[in-house]
């Protein structure tokens, strides 16, 4: 519930009245909320969580950077702050609707596009930041495998040893996780990912027009993104046509889809405990005994 206090801090942010507030789906970890003026609807996350503030300006960074590559778009923050015990993040309001074949085609080329054009120096990012609501570390490294292992794979086989998810036994070495990944990684251009491409964090405007929301961005491999969109289903095959026009599949990319996928099956683990052991287990097996 938004108290008559925050609803007046919020409306002195737009700089106009507040008509309604009305609770919306769209937040996992945090409630999320239309907000109605007379002349436009906003998107408004909040959450009393003690790391909220800084998930949600973290959130901000890769919205914007994404929205500034101008390859696709990101909704546009209009605030992000805390009120009281209370973290905000206020952005425009994106009418969304179920995507034809054609606006997923769209999506390809526009996903593909950020992954050609938006290029770093190095893997990582100038910060960390968050995947779901666990910490996503991202230091700096000029090598993709040892980028992979350091910051992804071994901080959450840590947690899950330390959750009693995994057992020490079931954890592979560090030397045994980079000369997995070396056997089927080529050589990485650092391409700007979203970090978090689910099937819940796009969206297709009432326009046919795709937006990317909810990132965890970094510089990475750009299989990464597109191993993600396939671990809950997949997105529809006039996406991946598409964005194979412009980025066409490189060799062993199925074996680097299950490694990139182990990340988020680990992230999943550590948040929802143990029905996502199994499939990490196997993958440990299969790529790194």
């Amino acid at each position: 519930m938004i108290s008559s206090h925050f609803k007046e801090h919020i409306a002195q942010e737009l700089g106009t009245p507040i008509l309604k507030i009305k609770a919306v789906s769209g937040g996992d970890i945090s409630k999320a909320y239309c907000v109605f003026t007379s002349t436009q609807r906003f998107f408004l996350k909040v959450n009393e969580s003690a790391n909220a503030l800084k998930m949600f300006l973290t959130e901000k960074d890769g919205l914007e950077i994404i929205s500034n590559t101008k390859t696709i778009k990101a909704p546009e923050v209009r605030h992000c702050g805390k009120y009281e015990s209370v973290s905000y993040l206020l952005m425009e309001f994106i009418e969304s609707k179920n995507p034809t074949s054609k606006e997923f085609e769209t999506l390809g080329h526009q996903l593909a596009s950020l992954h050609a054009f938006a290029v770093g120096d190095s893997f990582g990012w100038n910060q960390d930041n968050y995947i779901g609501s666990l910490p996503q570390s991202n230091k700096n490294h000029k090598d993709w495998a040892l980028f992979y292992v350091r910051e992804r794979l071994l901080p959450q086989l840590k947690w899950a040893n330390e959750k009693r998810l995994l057992t020490s036994l079931e954890i592979p070495s560090e030397t045994k996780l980079i000369k997995g990944c070396e056997r089927f990684f080529p050589k990485v251009r650092p391409a700007l990912l979203h970090g978090d491409l689910w099937g819940g964090n796009y969206l297709i405007d009432s326009h046919g027009v795709p937006y990317l929301i909810d990132p965890a961005v970094y510089f990475g491999h750009h299989e990464v993104d597109l191993a993600m969109t396939q671990l809950f289903g997949g997105f529809s095959s006039n996406f991946y046509a598409a964005y194979a026009e412009k980025i066409p599949a490189e060799p062993f990319q199925k074996e680097r889809r299950d490694i990139y996928q182990l990340y988020y099956l680990l992230v999943h683990l550590n948040l929802f405990g143990s029905s996502y052991y199994r499939s990490v287990k196997g993958l440990l097996l299969r790529y790194f005994k």
